[in-house]
């Protein structure tokens, strides 16, 4: 299914698909996608706190538990995607839900976020969204960031060079015809993002969510986009592909 034009109709339409899609990519992996001990739950998006986070020296233990029980579909192969940059830096410098991964309903693993339109509304929002972003990095917690809004004056060059320059400061432009973007972060003792510029009208491509250095589990965000697509009501996938919302029946009629 196309990725459809979500920055023609109110925040507030997305907000709803937004919920919708956060439960069915949830679901979806808890149906056998991550190895036996972890969960993805859905949560109100906040910062980490201290005790929430799987321990950088608590991790090869965890991966060891992984690899020796129910592995899902976990995999050890390296994710292909059209762009792929690394660094061996280290990092020093609302309403919607997001997805995380735990690891026996306690410590967070990973974190799915698909951004909205309020993330990139003013400088605080966006800034907001980015310090809270690079703390669950700066802690070792792998990200998968969905971004299916064109860049803004705040993030001309889109979210992932926001992000990334605080990490590493490098050039990024999109490819041409490509003004969305996916990108995974694997935080290791090297720092790797693997991004899948997009466009509306492209397939979402299923991407890499890590649990552990050198392992991840595909996030079939295409199969989850479309089935939550298919349950959304009329009206609002009439407004999607048009752009032109409903007229409202004059009273009495």
């Amino acid at each position: 299914m196309p990725i459809h034009d979500w920055s023609k109709i109110p925040s507030g339409l997305f907000h709803h698909f937004h919920q919708d899609w956060s439960i069915e990519i949830a679901r979806t992996l808890n149906r056998g996608t991550l190895p036996k001990g972890l969960s993805a739950l859905v949560e109100q998006r906040s910062g980490p706190k201290e005790g929430d986070v799987l321990t950088v020296e608590s991790r090869p233990k965890f991966k060891e538990s992984v690899d020796a029980g129910s592995s899902g579909l976990a995999t050890l192969e390296r994710p292909a995607t059209r762009i792929v940059r690394s660094t061996a830096k280290q990092i020093y410098a609302a309403r919607a839900n997001r997805i995380v991964v735990k690891h026996h309903l306690g410590k967070i693993v990973a974190v799915i976020e698909i951004m909205s339109p309020g993330n990139k509304d003013s400088r605080a929002a966006l800034r907001d969204f980015v310090d809270k972003t690079i703390d669950f990095m700066r802690r070792g917690v792998h990200l998968l960031i969905v971004d299916l809004f064109p860049p803004s004056a705040r993030d001309p060059f889109g979210i992932h060079k926001v992000l990334w320059d605080e990490i590493h400061e490098e050039d990024f432009v999109f490819p041409e015809g490509k003004d969305r973007i996916l990108a995974s972060y694997e935080m290791g003792g090297e720092h790797v993002a693997y991004v899948e510029p997009i466009a509306v009208g492209d397939a979402l491509a299923n991407m890499p969510l890590f649990l552990a250095t050198g392992m991840h589990v595909p996030v079939p965000l295409e199969t989850t986009y479309q089935r939550t697509w298919e349950v959304s009501p009329e009206e609002l996938r009439i407004a999607v592909e048009t752009g032109v919302m409903p007229e409202a029946d004059a009273e009495g009629d």
